[in-house]
């Protein structure tokens, strides 16, 4: 600092000794401008600056402003002003550039952050230094960290000189500890416990989940919101005289603990004894009393005051008076201990809309978000209806977050702008995906699938996908304004090849063909009804294990022939072949017909019955009402969903499904949300069907569904397939060794019990379980409590929650021989906790929960750990 005001004082010593001569040279006129010393900064720069042009004549006043405007530049050390001849000399030394910056010792603000707190105060690597700037950094950061609760933080910052007129800034950070609430004190309460008025206060003393919430580190926005929340309880209570007389914080010598104290000044409950109306309320004056919430005889309360005003504000706004305001005035009765409230209404000029804007829309074209508007330019401006069209974009579920703001158009008293501010998201994916989902394993896929098509706000998708499960294509098409009004069509085709054996379901696969149309119309603004007409080719191919209630078993054995041995003859013919060499044995005496026993046993599957290959025309109609605030990972309000679905007479099935969906979503806290779901279902075969088609039954476990068991293993399970035993039944040693050769032998005969019935074994599927079956009626029903996960700031991506699952599938026709099949038994539900995270991510939603079954029945599969990843089920 001494050089530097060496220099200056030379400066202005140079000046002052330049000034007589220029003075005395009063004919000296500017011919030219020459500079010296310039390195970094531009001539321009100093033009620019330079209040001196060619051909002025110059005075002292004239130096002096000339030296003082190249100072401010903030550019220069040192600055000379000389002559030579008519030529005016400008002779600078530059302020030495930032060659590097280090910062050392932070860990609780990166480096990143500091640095770019450094560039926006002008400091950078390769700018020109300024020692006031930094001066003045230093102590920003030191507010940073004080702001962080860190009281005993220290930065200092060291200019180190380097060649070449450079400098290297060196930043060293002490961050100290972070300082914790100690103790809350509240001085001057007596209706009120501590324990009581503490509970309202953000910020808390030091206890075992601090480190986590933070929500022990003092700050003083949080204590002015702490300070508010107690003056709104006691006011909403009847206090109405209530005071904070003063708040006191104070630091430990150490800076490590905080002490808070606040003191209060109660005052007397008050009670309400009139609530009156004045000004001009516009409306007729009963239909503002209704919007009353206080009454007379009642505790004075400033909640139910600010609620009735805003009640009246919002309803003088839905009939166009947007710039309304009501105001409540309670005026006191000191003698009687009463205040009588006072509602002023001054509804101001009837508002209409002049324009409606869009802004942050990149995407999505004007006019899709247009046809969302129930608020319309030229109209009477409605709070309501400009608040309907907001919800309206928010459950497109194309943004991440919609605004509204209502301006005044300048030089009016009656017009206003509307303008919208949305924040686009990803609507769909785009190219190849790769992903793996518990209980279908590795997932490829290329697919196009866009609910906002080109920002026409059209659903388009194309996909195809391929897994150990399935094989699919598919393309579909939905227009949501078809018609002006809201009329939508759409259109699906598809082929599908999918083995259930892969998702714990019977052995059996599908394939299947076909394409649907569907038209949806809009009853109210949250309610639809859609209709959907399609026609379907379906076969089916069992494998050896398939199970009996598809095919019936036991079954025949391909290569015997329709004859039996007894019990006996097969024992001894099994003795006889198991020896070496062998006697000469006729075989074939004992044959008797089993042609009639194998007509008489052999029951019959649904595909015995139905056969394996279908043409379904199918129809159905469904219900929507929803009051959603978001199309994705909602947060508020309510959904429902009633679906009949019927496979038409003409086809070869006839049956029908009806299901109910229903989800409910109700804020507990400012960060807590409680989230009910259920999902019933029943269906049966009608007319020439006999029983509902397998293909067709519900499945629950798994994610959707009730967590902690495995996908589709809870309800009924099949029951494993049989075929008849059989023996040798001839032999015939053509080459006279005596020894049975392989193909010495053959006819296959069956064999019959004691009992006069075939006997039967059982195929080995290599499992130790029946597979599930499914049943004709479903029902689910879910808990949730919706919490946000610490240390993330955007959570609108992002769901979190602890939750309990409980359901069941259940069959009104269960077979005898199956096994975990019931009748509707509500002590048969299946039950499970605990918590589950789900991230919309930019690769497809992944999905993960941990859940531990609370109830579950004798042949219920369970699962601790469940993931999805890059697909959805």
């Amino acid at each position: 600092m001494i050089k530097h005001n060496m220099k200056r004082i030379r400066d202005f010593i140079l000046i002052f000794t330049l000034l007589p001569a220029l003075a005395y040279a009063q004919a000296f006129r500017v011919n030219d401008i020459r500079l010296e010393g310039l390195q970094r900064v531009s001539a321009g720069t100093v033009f620019a600056s330079l209040p001196i042009q060619i051909g002025e004549e110059l005075d002292s006043l004239a130096i002096q402003n000339a030296t003082r405007a190249l100072f401010k530049t903030g550019y220069f050390a040192d600055i000379q002003i000389g002559r030579d001849g008519n030529v005016l000399v400008v002779t600078v030394i530059e302020r030495p550039a930032i060659s590097e910056i280090s910062i050392e010792g932070n860990k609780a603000i990166k480096t990143e952050d500091l640095m770019k707190g450094l560039n926006d105060n002008g400091l950078a690597e390769g700018q020109i230094f300024k020692r006031a700037t930094l001066e003045g950094l230093t102590q920003e950061l030191r507010r940073q960290y004080v702001a962080q609760g860190r009281y005993s933080a220290d930065v200092e910052a060291t200019v180190v000189d380097l060649p070449r007129n450079q400098v290297k800034l060196q930043i060293d950070v002490d961050e100290g500890d972070v300082a914790s609430i100690k103790h809350i004190n509240i001085v001057g309460n007596s209706a009120f416990d501590d324990e009581e008025l503490i509970e309202l206060f953000e910020l808390k003393t030091s206890g075992w989940f601090s480190w986590m919430s933070s929500d022990d580190r003092y700050a003083k926005e949080k204590l002015s919101g702490d300070i508010e929340r107690l003056e709104s309880y006691y006011l909403d209570r009847g206090y109405l005289k209530f005071e904070i007389d003063s708040t006191q914080v104070s630091l430990s010598p150490n800076k490590e603990a905080v002490f808070i104290t606040v003191n209060i000044n109660e005052g007397d409950v008050y009670e309400v004894s009139e609530v009156e109306l004045a000004g001009d309320p516009v409306l007729p004056e009963e239909e503002m009393r209704i919007l009353l919430l206080m009454r007379e005889g009642q505790k004075f309360s400033q909640v139910l005051m600010t609620t009735t005003e805003e009640y009246m504000t919002k309803r003088l706004g839905n009939e166009g008076y947007t710039f309304a305001e009501v105001k409540g005035m309670p005026d006191v009765d000191e003698e009687t201990g009463k205040v009588k409230i006072t509602f002023f209404i001054d509804p101001g000029k009837r508002a209409y809309v002049n324009r409606i804007e869009f802004r942050g829309n990149t995407t999505t074209a004007d006019n899709v978000l247009r046809r969302e508007m129930r608020q319309l330019e030229g109209a009477s401006a409605s709070s309501l209806k400009i608040e309907q069209s907001k919800v309206r974009l928010e459950r497109l579920g194309f943004f991440k977050e919609v605004k509204v703001d209502t301006k005044e158009v300048p030089g009016s008293a009656d017009l206003v702008d509307v303008e919208y501010t949305v924040e686009e998201q990803p609507s769909g994916s785009v190219g190849a995906s790769v992903g793996y989902a518990q209980g279908s394993g590795l997932v490829l896929g290329a697919n196009v699938q866009q609910d906002n098509w080109l920002g026409t706000g059209k659903r388009v998708g194309f996909n195809v996908s391929r897994s150990s499960y399935q094989t699919a294509y598919s393309f579909n098409y939905t227009d949501p304004y078809f018609t002006p009004d809201g009329v939508s069509r759409g259109f699906s085709v598809f082929y599908q090849s999918r083995d259930y054996s892969r998702i714990n379901v019977s052995s059996y696969s599908t394939d299947s063909y076909g394409a649907s149309v569907n038209f949806g119309y809009p009853i109210s603004e949250i309610e639809r009804i859609g209709f959907n007409i399609g026609y379907q080719n379906l076969s089916i191919e069992t494998g050896p294990f398939a199970v009996q209630e598809i095919i019936g078993s036991p079954r025949r054995v391909n290569n015997a022939v329709d004859m039996y041995l007894n019990q006996s003859d097969a024992d001894e013919i099994a003795d006889i072949l198991g020896t070496s060499p062998l006697e000469e044995y006729d075989f074939s005496g004992s044959l008797s017909d089993a042609s009639s026993l194998l007509d008489a046993q052999s029951p019959q599957g649904f595909v015995d019955e139905n056969g394996d290959s279908f043409n379904l025309v199918t129809t159905s109609v469904n219900w929507a009402k929803s009051t959603l605030n978001r199309g994705r990972l909602a947060t508020r309000g309510v959904s429902q969903r009633l679906s009949l679905e019927l496979s038409l007479p003409g086809g070869d099935l006839e049956y029908y499904k009806l299901n109910y969906t229903a989800q409910y979503y109700r804020p507990i806290t400012n960060s807590l949300t409680l989230r009910l779901r259920t999902r019933l279902g029943y269906a049966d075969s009608y007319g020439d069907t006999t029983e509902l088609p397998f293909f067709q039954h519900y499945y629950a476990g798994g994610f959707g569904s009730v967590r902690g068991f495995k996908r589709n293993t809870l309800g009924p399970q099949s029951t494993p397939a049989e075929v008849y035993q059989t023996q040798y039944a001839t032999w015939e040693d053509t080459n006279g060794d005596g020894i049975r050769n392989t193909n010495e032998v053959s006819n296959l005969a069956y064999i019959i019990n004691a009992d006069g019935e075939l006997v039967t074994t059982q195929l080995n599927n290599n499992t130790d379980r029946n597979n599930p079956f499914g049943g004709n009626i479903l029902i689910e029903g879910s808990a949730e409590v919706l919490f946000p996960l610490p240390f993330i700031k955007d959570q609108r991506s992002l769901q979190s929650a602890f939750f309990i699952d409980a359901g069941n599938v259940f069959d009104t026709e269960c077979g005898s021989s199956q096994q975990n099949c019931f009748d509707v038994d509500i002590s048969k539900v299946s039950a499970s906790v605990g918590i589950g995270v789900t991230w919309i991510s930019g690769f497809g939603p992944l999905t993960f929960s941990i859940a531990k079954p609370i109830r579950e029945n004798e042949f219920d599969e369970t699962e601790f750990f469940q993931f999805s990843l890059g697909t959805q089920f």
